[in-house]
């Protein structure tokens, strides 16, 4: 019998619309997400990059379920929660759970951080008094905070101190996996690695899985088990960290790659691939492969014909006519 990944997710959809009168006559149709599928175990790390606006964090917001799909099939541990809702639904909250990506505007101004971190244990009715004190407690120390500011509000904390309450927050429940909406682009470089290494360090010990979602290769670089490159809305390259890094296949994913500062410019490296263009609208992509507009080596076929998945390489995915 095949064991269940904790998440998949197939054909995932979301189209938006927007704008039109009354009635919703000459609304646009905006493609925010075309046809993602992927996969999580249990313990593990994916990453999921790209620009702004290709489309990531509407597919964390759709596993949490805080926005609706538009089709497509979202399994945890083999049961999907597309069709449930309400208390079918709950269970399923308790499992995921999600680091927001501003820790300035993620946490209540009017609520004491303890009251933060215990607000999902007090509305899942998992401790009470002096059970749920303890418990925030613990998870306040866990996360590098001393226990005796939890009686403090979000402004007396620095930006990387909030971060550290939204990650507290978020394994309160005890989940299986948590969604990183950007946790640290907010942040400082410093403190990005010191958040990046608390993450690390609790997903060792909780065995807790990641949906990691940043703009920038270098971030992921050193937290992830499998990284996703998306562009405008598809998913174009799906690789584990290090062959990803040692041999990018698809061309948008070269360009990223080639983005990423050295330490030493004095040192030869791969040339920087500048692309032309600006990324298209999804309210009018482009036919065929959507990155055919910027790809340096695009030919007539990628204009006419969407790239079919692939493996190129043994756990190695494309999308791409020409590789």
């Amino acid at each position: 019998m095949t064991v269940a990944s904790l998440l998949e997710v197939e054909r995932l959809k979301k189209h938006f619309r927007v704008g039109g009168g009354i009635g919703g006559s000459g609304a646009q149709l905006v493609q925010a997400v075309e046809d993602v599928s992927f996969r999580i175990e249990s313990g593990e790390t994916l990453s999921l990059v790209g620009e702004s606006g290709c489309g990531k964090s509407t597919v964390g917001r759709m596993i949490l379920r805080l926005i609706e799909p538009t089709s497509g099939a979202i399994r945890v541990s083999g049961t999907d929660i597309v069709p449930l809702s309400g208390h079918a639904l709950q269970p399923f909250r308790r499992r995921i759970q999600i680091i927001f990506q501003d820790p300035f505007s993620s946490l209540n101004p009017r609520m004491r951080a303890g009251d933060i971190v215990g607000e999902p244990l007090r509305v899942h009715g998992v401790a009470a008094g002096v059970a749920l004190r303890a418990r925030v407690e613990q998870l306040f120390e866990r996360v590098g905070l001393s226990s005796s500011w939890m009686a403090r509000y979000p402004h007396e904390f620095s930006g990387g101190q909030r971060q550290r309450l939204g990650i507290a927050r978020a394994l309160a429940l005890g989940p299986a996996l948590i969604v990183c909406d950007e946790p640290v682009s907010a942040l400082d470089v410093s403190v990005q690695a010191q958040v990046i290494n608390l993450l690390t360090d609790l997903q060792e010990e909780l065995k807790v899985s990641y949906l990691f979602i940043a703009h920038d290769l270098a971030v992921v670089k050193h937290i992830s088990h499998r990284i996703a490159v998306m562009y405008l809305g598809r998913i174009v390259e799906l690789a584990g960290g290090d062959s990803l890094f040692a041999n990018p296949r698809h061309p948008y994913t070269e360009a990223l790659l080639s983005a990423i500062p050295r330490p030493d410019p004095r040192k030869r490296g791969k040339q920087r691939i500048v692309l032309s263009g600006d990324v298209p609208s999804p309210m009018s992509p482009p036919p065929g492969c959507r990155f055919h507009t910027r790809c340096p080596i695009a030919a007539q076929e990628c204009r006419e014909r969407v790239p079919e998945w692939r493996e190129v390489a043994p756990l190695h995915w494309i999308a791409c006519h020409r590789r």
